[in-house]
């Protein structure tokens, strides 16, 4: 995550009946008796939306990746009048017909300003902004929500160009995320070096050099392991497991 904590991907636990006792949770088998659930907890779905916040947030809100995001772009009535209109509503469907999730805002009685906030804390990938001024030049302007800048592009071209767009965002999050896991990765010989490494991120030190003694020993400092890995960075094969494997470790939340 972007605080150098990693998150916990998901868990499971069987829980037995002892939850559906006491919530009454029942089913009807084939034979038409009722029986007690046996339940299970999992916990990867809401974890998978806070690593997204956590791994691509920022200090304006959500950025939310275009292969994930409800709505992809946002076409913005900056001034209330039939032509602008008009044209926003032109380009909202233009998009939709291109594939691509889209809303109008056509809320003009509210400030522009405060609307793109909105938006921009939802963590809408594109801002596409409709006004006056722009129509008379025949074009928009498009905010990216992933990069601190704006662009104009031809009206005539936005349903053609849009789409690329959202691919260059997807990839942009993508990169930026990856690069930072590797800069935050240190590879280290010894516990002392794999604490250090794990106040800002985590470290890799072969297991041999750690061992279960070791392992406790970061215990004692909140750091744990978090995964094992191949010297090549790679799962290791559990049936024919090598000989080197290299711990991966961490504070977590």
């Amino acid at each position: 995550m972007v605080d150098g904590k990693a998150l916990q991907m998901a868990t499971s636990h069987e829980l037995g009946q002892n939850f559906a006792r006491v919530f009454d949770i029942t089913y009807t088998d084939a034979d038409s008796q009722v029986q007690t659930c046996w339940t299970t907890s999992w916990g990867s779905s809401t974890r998978m939306v806070g690593g997204l916040i956590m791994a691509h947030g920022d200090d304006r809100g959500l950025r939310i990746p275009p292969r994930v995001a409800p709505v992809q772009a946002v076409v913005m009535v900056v001034k209330e009048d039939d032509r602008t209109s008009a044209a926003a509503s032109d380009l909202v469907d233009g998009l939709s017909a291109a594939g691509v999730r889209t809303r109008l805002d056509a809320r003009t009685s509210q400030g522009f300003g405060r609307r793109a906030t909105e938006w921009e804390l939802k963590g809408v990938p594109l801002r596409i902004e409709v006004g006056p001024r722009d129509l008379d030049a025949g074009q928009v302007t498009v905010a990216r929500r992933d990069l601190p800048e704006k662009s104009t592009l031809p009206i005539g071209e936005v349903t053609a160009i849009v789409p690329e767009l959202l691919e260059s965002i997807q990839a942009g999050l993508m990169e930026r995320a990856r690069i930072r896991l590797a800069g935050n990765t240190a590879e280290v010989t010894t516990t002392d070096d794999a604490l250090e490494a794990a106040k800002t991120g985590f470290a890799r030190i072969p297991w041999s050099l750690l061992g279960e003694e070791g392992e406790r020993m970061l215990n004692e400092h909140a750091v744990s392991v978090r995964c094992l890995q191949t010297p090549e960075g790679t799962l290791p094969d559990v049936t024919d497991p090598p000989e080197e494997l290299v711990a991966v470790v961490g504070r977590g939340y």
